[in-house]
């Protein structure tokens, strides 16, 4: 049974041609990977590895080094370069004190380093140095986790493996939780494992190799069991049952509401899972109460907060209702958050944002929150594997978690604070999202990567769907997961501006910024000038700027947390286009239009705010057209002598690049011009019949 269900479940992804040789570090390497690549058995940045080798110190001497993960990496993608390095011989005399406390245990271990170039230890570290095994593993194994998380936990236990595995009561991880485990290794040399209460799982073996499979193995027997004792109707059955009719078009009304009332200092990013797991629980009877027992690890407390927020509604009540639950139910978590916080606090404690990180909604899903793309996936990935423990526990007798004491002690710890305190400061835009017309090409490309490169979360919408997919890729290469999404896009069709809004609300939650760029341009005498090029003229440049912006008025207030508008008008919004009247007319408009909604949009705190370039040619596919020579031979010169033309005309000599306009845009959108609206930057090198004034 138990080798039919690790055959069928749990991949062993051990590879000998693959394995490097010996025993070392860079066995230690593989093997963490091969266990991350599997979130069922370690959580996103859960767990840690170890490993104990012989190495060379600077001097030459032989020394047994204990390599652990470094804390904060993710073991799924850790490298050599990742684990700390620690004199073992150090370390273990630290096994007979009667007790230490964190910043001791801590400091002492810095003292320890093998090599002080490499990260922190993980909180763990001294689990590894106790259990007296050359390869250790802790993880955090949904089967064993669901275990651990019922009221008959060391009961069921001994069902499982009868005396080859040990039981240790919860206690936050530290210098006591090391010295049981280890305790309880030495003093029972056929233990096989030792099973953490609402935690995890450590295992060990002779070699790398040994080490992987026997956890393997370990896991697997407990999946067996909860597969023979598995509900056949899990969660009570089912409170919602069906597709929700119109699921995206609610989404897409409730999310800016939530994303507005999760706001703490900066906006957050959300992302939304319709899984079949997921949907089981939410749709539940059981989720209302299950879901507010607690966190199904202490990994999850600091990425999901100790319980979710459950909306109570149905697919039934309707929009409204929805709207109304969600505002409702954020305000009652945060007051109910700062109860906990006021419960249990210490000294010099300050709370987190208090809104929720989970947000489970019946008929339409999980909805995750973080400070950026990733934290909301790590989020979302967290209360995946708690869903499957919940399951799992309940067909047990139940599942039970750490108390809210316990749980504020993992969460305010200041061991994990650090951990915090480790990552740089956050970008001026970070948690933003900026909606970008015309972004497959010359400015609007500029404009999405300057906005990218501080912090913003990118939707390329173009006319040019392939060419914003390519941005936008290359986006998510530079800036990292999910920075970047495209859309296609018509500005001049209603229904297209429409969904592209719709596409970011459901890929990240709503907008902060909207550059209206997208743009053609045309150039002839006007008695040559056909009401096809005037009208094309108005429908993209004014009819066009006008749809975007009224889209994005109407989520900004939504959303309720104000916003920006940027406008790339043109020199030609104030100065007269010889030969260009439809052109220049539609350009003014804009800059009119801007100057308007900056008064409409003043008690909404979106501000409004245009950038007037002139002739930039770098990188434009407008400039690639007919335009260079219809300009060209408006000013009776040759079209590559038309950069020349425009640099002298300016007055200092210089010609204006995407990134030129790419910063103007990038001030205005930024907190650094959050008292501007109704504004004109002019960045074309001064040309003085467009100076404002």
């Amino acid at each position: 049974m138990t080798t039919t269900h690790l055959k069928t479940t749990i991949q062993n992804r051990w590879n000998d041609a693959d394995a490097p040789e010996g025993d070392g570090l860079a066995s230690l390497t593989y093997r963490s990977n091969l266990l991350g690549a599997d979130r069922t058995l370690v959580n996103i940045y859960g767990g840690n590895t170890s490993t104990k080798s012989v190495e060379k110190d600077h001097l030459g001497r032989d020394v047994t080094v204990l390599w652990v993960k470094g804390s904060g990496s993710d073991i799924a993608s850790i490298t050599a370069r990742g684990f700390a390095g620690l004199k073992l011989d150090e370390v273990l005399p630290l096994f007979e004190r009667p007790g230490m406390s964190d910043e001791e245990m801590t400091a002492y271990l810095d003292r320890t380093a093998f090599e002080p170039s490499r990260p922190r230890q993980s909180i763990e570290t001294l689990l590894h140095a106790f259990v007296p095994a050359r390869h250790v593993d802790h993880t955090h194994p949904d089967a064993i986790i669901a275990v651990a998380c019922t009221p008959r936990g060391p009961e069921i236990m001994r069902e499982i493996y009868g005396e080859r595995a040990a039981w240790v009561d919860y206690i936050r991880p530290g210098f006591t939780l090391s010295q049981q485990i280890g305790a309880a290794v030495r003093d029972n040399p056929g233990l096989e494992a030792v099973v953490m209460g609402k935690h995890g799982l450590v295992t060990w073996g002779d070699t790398s190799k040994e080490s992987y499979e026997k956890t393997l193995r370990i896991i697997g027997e407990a999946q067996a069991y909860l597969d023979a004792h598995a509900d056949a109707q899990p969660f009570g059955g089912a409170r919602v049952t069906g597709e929700t009719e119109g699921a995206d078009a609610l989404l897409a009304a409730v999310l800016p509401v939530l994303r507005g009332a999760m706001k703490g200092d900066r906006p957050v990013i959300l992302s939304v899972d319709t899984s079949a797991p997921v949907m089981e629980f939410v749709n539940s009877n059981a989720a209302a109460g299950l879901s507010q027992v607690g966190a199904a690890c202490p990994d999850h407390l600091v990425h999901t907060k100790r319980v979710p927020l459950y909306l109570d509604w149905t697919p039934q009540q309707g929009q409204d209702a929805l709207i109304a639950a969600a505002k409702a139910g954020v305000e009652q978590f945060k007051a109910e958050y700062a109860a906990y916080f006021e419960e249990n606090r210490g000294d010099g404690d300050v709370m987190f944002t208090p809104a929720p990180r989970v947000v489970l909604i019946p008929g339409l899903g999980m909805v995750n929150s973080g400070p950026d793309a990733m934290g909301a996936e790590v989020s979302r990935q967290l209360y995946t594997r708690a869903i499957q423990v919940m399951k799992s526990a309940s067909s047990l007798g139940g599942f039970v978690s750490l108390s809210a004491a316990e749980s504020y002690a993992i969460e305010y710890w200041p061991l994990e604070l650090y951990k915090l305190s480790l990552k740089p400061a956050p970008k001026a835009l970070e948690g933003h999202v900026a909606l970008v017309t015309g972004a497959a090409s010359g400015i609007g490309r500029a404009i999405a990567s300057r906005l990218a490169a501080d912090g913003a979360h990118i939707v390329i919408a173009d006319l040019n769907a392939d060419g914003g997919q390519t941005v936008a890729d290359d986006l998510v290469k530079t800036r990292g997961f999910r920075r970047a999404t495209s859309t296609g896009m018509n500005v001049t069709e209603e229904a297209q501006v429409m969904a592209a809004y719709r596409h970011a609300i459901l890929t990240y939650g709503g907008v902060d910024i909207a550059v209206n760029n997208a743009g053609i341009a045309s150039s002839a005498p006007i008695e040559e000038t056909s009401l096809e090029m005037w009208n094309r003229n108005q429908s993209i440049l004014s009819t066009g700027y006008f749809l975007v912006a009224r889209e994005a008025f109407k989520l900004m207030k939504s959303q309720g947390t104000g916003g920006n508008l940027v406008f790339i008008g043109s020199k030609n919004s104030v100065a007269a286009g010889k030969n260009a009247a439809a052109y220049s007319t539609a350009k003014a408009a804009e800059l009119h239009l801007a100057r308007c909604l900056a008064e409409e949009g003043g008690a909404s705190g979106i501000r409004v705010n245009s950038v007037l370039p002139d002739g930039i040619l770098a990188g434009s596919s407008i400039w690639d057209g007919k335009w260079r020579a219809e300009r060209a031979a408006t000013y009776g010169i040759e079209p590559d002598k038309l950069e020349e033309f425009y640099r002298n005309r300016t007055t200092l000599k210089v010609n204006v690049l995407p990134e030129d306009i790419a910063e103007a845009t990038y001030w205005l959108a930024s907190p650094a011009a959050a008292k501007t609206t109704g504004g004109v930057i002019t960045v074309d090198g001064g040309v003085p019949t467009a100076y404002v004034r």
